[in-house]
């Protein structure tokens, strides 16, 4: 039986000697690029290369044919263009001479990142591996046909700019997505509207997965990075990137949507940051999403928010954007205060110091001047020390009850959170315990109550699948309760529709969510029954400390 293979143009099967394809007349003259694979290849005689669409520092992308389906599917082959010379005449690529170490070791990069992805995929939001094989000394990686649009497309299209509520809702599956590579020890690097397809049913879709060398300056690799859109840290080799280096990225796509423009590239933010506000660029946007936008593009990346739900969380929701606030000014206080300790630490050496030398200059020190004979002083009885009682890890109530603090000491009430010292204990006071006091002293003694652990701001699982919601909702010390709700066909089955409370809200660490998941379209469901088999097996919650 003669070899087959398919055109790439219509998906029809023909011999592998055509020359033209028999149904829709397509030329199979060889048209991409020299140093690609030539038009109409078989690869592992399974996948027809179709035409070339682009290339990058790193690979080769084509438009492809599994014969298997026979699908549409597109495939990136591992081509540094800083490392591979050229092809022998059997297609296989050579490394440039002093490059094979290297160019091995990065292709095992490519190999590695492309098999952890398929791990992953198909999931929300990112665009699926479908297989990753070895061949003519290089590798290829098998990728679903994208379809839809580049974002940036899209937004050259719109006429204005996007709302808030538009841009967290065609981006959902995107956080949701990036989420998962975060959970699996993988970062993009390379998140952008180019990057970036929107559906035809109005949601995202992340592809342009590349390795570390071609989203860092100065590797080996040519690097490709997006002005913009890429963090400060991934112009640098020696810097650090971490999960914070996705949250730039994410958070520097959706400024684009709600502003119209890009945030100016990190370069030359590090030169002069003047990098405008959201709300300077568009007044209807409300502060409190401008300052997470602006918190999220910080060039320092200890200063940034680190996680892509944090983010999503901060931008849906301004009490949870208003959280992330606090937590920062708590930072901030918390490094005031350790300046403040090291100030009295520096004090408290300078005055030993000089207690030091007043003591060698008191009588009998060594450098003390001669002095004649004291004259004998009567003998004085001091009067007995008393010291400051130890008040942690009592109760106020205890304290009053006690007779033996009545009207001798007056005490100021403090709360603070604590998630080790139970409510209403005593964490610490001020006065510290066991100091000397007198009559002169002071009998005012503040104390520091434990309010109990701080409330939980509820991350959004809207969208995600109950598995992933699940699992989202125990990092956070929570329990999820699932039912099913009704689905008219206007939602994925098996993922999440809402949640009650809704995100944003601060409940009681340990409290149940009650997650509502779509069943499948038209099919019968009885809420009120799940609502009640729900509260019958959920235990008495504990109350959310209302916040100060």
């Amino acid at each position: 039986m003669p070899q087959m293979k398919f055109c790439p143009q219509c998906l029809s099967s023909m011999p592998a000697a055509s020359v033209i394809c028999p149904f829709c007349g397509r030329r199979m003259t060889n048209q991409n690029p020299s140093g690609t694979l030539p038009y109409g290849t078989v690869l592992m005689d399974r996948y027809t290369i179709g035409e070339f669409i682009s290339n990058d520092g790193e690979g080769v992308l084509y438009q492809a044919v599994d014969q298997q389906g026979p699908v549409r599917v597109t495939i990136k082959e591992y081509l540094p263009v800083t490392l591979a010379e050229d092809r022998d005449e059997t297609g296989a690529l050579r490394s440039k001479p002093g490059c094979e170490v290297l160019y091995k070791t990065t292709r095992m990069d490519f190999v590695d990142l492309y098999k952890e992805l398929m791990k992953i995929t198909p999931s929300t939001g990112l665009e699926t591996v479908l297989n990753v094989v070895e061949a003519n000394n290089t590798a290829y990686a098998v990728l679903e046909n994208p379809g839809g649009m580049p974002l940036n497309e899209y937004l050259q299209q719109k006429e204005t700019h996007m709302l808030p509520a538009e841009a967290r809702s065609m981006l959902l599956p995107v956080f949701e997505g990036v989420s998962a590579m975060h959970q699996a020890g993988l970062l993009h690097r390379g998140i952008s509207p180019n990057t970036i397809r929107v559906q035809e049913n109005g949601k995202a879709r992340l592809s342009g997965y590349a390795t570390l060398g071609l989203r860092t300056l100065g590797s080996p690799l040519h690097a490709h990075l997006y002005e913009g859109y890429s963090a400060p840290e991934q112009y640098e080799k020696a810097e650090f990137e971490g999960r914070y280096t996705d949250s730039y990225a994410l958070a520097a796509v959706f400024y684009r949507m709600v502003t119209g423009q890009a945030p100016l590239p990190a370069l030359q933010r590090r030169v002069a940051d003047t990098n405008p506000l959201a709300r300077n660029l568009d007044a209807s946007l409300p502060a409190w999403l401008s300052q997470v936008l602006e918190q999220a593009l910080a060039l320092n990346p200890k200063e940034r928010i680190q996680t892509v739900n944090t983010l999503m969380s901060s931008l849906t929701s301004p009490t949870a954007a208003q959280a992330l606030h606090k937590g920062n000014k708590k930072n901030e206080r918390h490094r005031y205060q350790i300046m403040g300790m090291l100030g009295v630490l520096t004090i408290g050496v300078c005055v030993l110091i000089i207690l030091s030398l007043w003591g060698m200059m008191q009588p009998g020190g060594p450098l003390a001047k001669p002095t004649p004979e004291p004259s004998i002083e009567p003998v004085v009885t001091p009067a007995p020390k008393e010291y400051m009682p130890d008040f942690v890890g009592m109760t106020y109530e205890q304290i009053q009850s006690s007779g033996q603090y009545t009207g001798k000491f007056r005490f100021s009430l403090q709360e603070e959170y604590s998630d080790t010292v139970p409510v209403g204990t005593i964490i610490r006071q001020t006065p510290e315990a066991n100091i000397t006091i007198n009559e002169n002293s002071t009998r005012m003694v503040t104390l520091i109550v434990s309010k109990g652990p701080e409330n939980v701001i509820l991350n959004t699982v809207v969208g995600f699948t109950q598995e992933s919601a699940v699992a989202e909702l125990q990092k956070q010390g929570l329990t999820a309760r699932c039912v099913m709700q009704a689905n008219d066909g206007s939602y994925v089955t098996g993922c999440v529709i809402k949640t009650d409370p809704a995100a944003g809200e601060e409940i009681a660490p340990g409290s149940s969510v009650i997650v509502y998941i779509a069943a499948e379209p038209h099919q019968d469901v009885n809420n009120e029954e799940q609502l009640s088999m729900v509260e019958s097996t959920t235990q008495p919650e504990p109350q959310a400390t209302p916040k100060p």
